[in-house]
């Protein structure tokens, strides 16, 4: 079994006259409550009713690649469902961005089905993985794949409750015309199931006394900023690529409370996106969800709380120019959770100090790999463990900041194909 480390140190920096991360971030709503009536209306559990979500999705998105685009692995029958189910699981040889965005991706979409006809969190979960299974054994005229069925439920459940909580925060079922026009649209650009599970259902136009929010106004924090990056690759010759980048970073609901705690109740989101000439556009994406929660120390003096979150991790980038011709690095953890540990100091005086520690079972990661290049995958999948720490010094809150990160990454390689073998006698997909 091979094992490849990666360590990223992500960011180490001393600043002057300016804020750390978490307090540049500009509060965008405080916290308020849920109205009872949004609870109870909006509670009631339509479970046929999202799993025909669920089941018309795939048949949709099927009868797109099947008629309109005529993706060879759409032609389904009898057979080929047989044959999926008499063969069983590979690892398939798909490009990361498909393996690892897009299918948490529509993991999202199976999951709201779920969510947004009053399933939770936990119960959404199983329509994700519902939703996979029928893609995987039915949908396709290739063999079911081990990381898809891992990374689409899974993933899916972090992007989804984010887009979920995220939409609740645009939606007001008070308003009408044009305002409710445009919070219907957005809401449903953000959360596409949700926002057709409310078409079907009527709560679309439906004018109601109350907003209709299941998690009220939650804190909200918010930043975004842009500037230039630079990737250069030393080897036989100098390769330097220049280009914008944009970055956001988003805090929802607050990290020092966890007297009681519901799946996502706060989280974060950090991503990057690319304006450089052949760099993919979603260059970063990094959720961290809280899950569950415990205050273990909640004094005068200091904080600390212990909990279960969920972490996905993508990273991309493409080859910089013709020069060498090599892609700087891949890396991505759809499906990743783990212990987490928050502490700060509540002492008074002028300085102030936060921490945070997690420890993280990888259960399905993937990086670029110099030993696997077969059809559109240059990357190797694998589980393991990571790490991720870091801290925050301030002084008179704005004065001076002092802050680090530190990320590691530890994979084990999945058992491969049988060395020597020939892969102009072997169809990739299958």
């Amino acid at each position: 079994m091979k094992s490849r480390f990666l360590s990223l140190i992500l960011a180490c920096c001393a600043i002057l006259g300016a804020k750390a991360q978490h307090e540049t971030l500009i509060p965008v709503s405080d916290g308020v409550l849920p109205d009872s009536a949004d609870l109870a209306y909006y509670g009631k559990k339509h479970a046929l009713r999202g799993a025909a979500t669920v089941f018309s999705l795939n048949m949709g998105v099927w009868a797109f690649d099947r008629f309109v685009t005529r993706g060879d692995f759409a032609y389904i029958n009898a057979h080929t469902i047989r044959r999926n189910f008499k063969h069983g699981f590979v690892w398939d040889n798909d490009a990361m961005g498909t393996n690892m965005f897009l299918h948490p991706y529509h993991g999202n979409l199976y999951f709201n089905a779920g969510r947004s006809n009053g399933m939770n969190f936990w119960q959404s979960g199983l329509y994700g993985l519902g939703g996979s299974l029928m893609w995987e054994m039915c949908m396709e005229n290739e063999y079911p794949s081990y990381n898809d069925i891992m990374a689409t439920p899974i993933g899916g459940m972090a992007m989804g409750e984010v887009a979920y909580r995220l939409s609740d925060r645009i939606l007001d079922d008070r308003t009408s015309g044009r305002e409710r026009f445009w919070r219907e649209t957005s809401a449903f650009i953000v959360a596409p199931t949700r926002g057709l599970t409310r078409l079907i259902s009527g709560d679309a136009f439906r004018h109601r006394a109350t907003s209709g929010r299941q998690f009220g106004l939650p804190d909200i924090r918010l930043s975004l900023s842009a500037g230039v990056r630079s990737l250069e690759l030393r080897d036989e010759v100098l390769d330097k690529g220049f280009g914008l980048i944009t970055e956001m970073n988003m805090e929802y609901g607050d990290r020092y409370d966890a007297a009681v705690t519901h799946p996502y109740d706060f989280f974060q989101i950090h991503a990057n996106l690319n304006l450089q000439e052949g760099q993919p556009v979603l260059g970063q994406l990094n959720i961290v969800g809280r899950l569950m929660a415990k205050e273990l120390v909640d004094n005068e003096r200091n904080y600390l709380s212990m909990g279960m979150y969920q972490h996905l991790d993508y990273y991309d980038s493409d080859t910089i120019s013709d020069v060498s011709a090599k892609t700087p690095y891949k890396f991505c953890t759809p499906a990743s959770l783990g212990l987490g540990f928050i502490y700060k100091t509540k002492r008074p005086g002028n300085w102030n100090f936060s921490s945070y520690c997690h420890f993280n079972a990888v259960l399905l990661g993937g990086a670029l790999s110099d030993y696997y290049r077969v059809d559109n995958r240059n990357y190797n999948l694998g589980s393991g463990w990571s790490t991720k720490n870091g801290f925050r010094l301030l002084y008179k809150e704005d004065r001076f900041v002092l802050s680090g990160l530190y990320e590691a990454y530890h994979f084990f390689t999945y058992k491969g194909y049988k060395p020597g073998i020939d892969w102009d006698t072997v169809d990739p997909h299958t």
